[in-house]
C-alpha cells in the first residue's frame, strides 16, 4: 500500500508541474504578443510612423509635380526667348527698362515717394537685334 500513495503523489506533482509550465508558457506568449503589438504600433518603424511617412511622401510628390510644372513653364519661356524677337524685346523693356530711341520710360514708385524727374531712357538700336 505504500507504493500507491507514492505513485499518486508523484503523479499529482507531475500534473502540477505540467500545469504550471503551461501557465508560464501562456503568460510569456501573452507578454511577447503585447510587446510585439506595442512595437508594431508605436515602435521606431511602427504604423504611426508609417502613416506620417506616407503623408510626407504625398506632400513631397505634390511639391515635385509643382516644380516640374514650373520647370516646363521656364523651359518654354527660354525657348521663346531664344527664337522670338518680340519676346526678347518684351523682356528687355520689362526687366531692363530699355526703350527705343525717342521713347521715354516713366517709373512710378509704390513706396509713396515721387520724383518729378523721369528716368533717363536707355536706348536700344532696333536694327541691332
Amino acid at each position: 500500500m505504500d507504493s500507491k500513495p507514492s505513485a499518486s503523489r508523484k503523479t499529482r506533482a507531475a500534473e502540477f508541474l505540467y500545469r504550471m509550465g503551461r501557465r508560464i508558457a501562456t503568460g510569456l506568449a501573452v507578454m511577447l504578443t503585447v510587446f510585439l503589438g506595442y512595437h508594431v504600433m508605436v515602435g521606431r518603424n511602427g504604423v504611426n510612423i508609417y502613416e506620417q511617412k506616407r503623408a510626407e511622401d504625398r506632400e513631397l510628390q505634390k511639391q515635385i509635380e509643382a516644380l516640374q510644372q514650373e520647370n516646363d513653364r521656364l523651359k518654354e519661356h527660354v525657348d521663346r526667348l531664344k527664337s522670338d524677337p518680340d519676346a526678347i524685346e518684351h523682356e528687355a523693356r520689362e526687366r531692363l527698362h530699355y526703350a527705343r530711341s525717342g521713347e521715354v520710360i516713366y517709373t512710378l514708385n509704390d513706396s509713396g515717394t515721387t520724383t518729378d524727374k523721369p528716368q533717363t531712357p536707355a536706348s536700344v538700336n532696333p536694327d541691332s537685334r
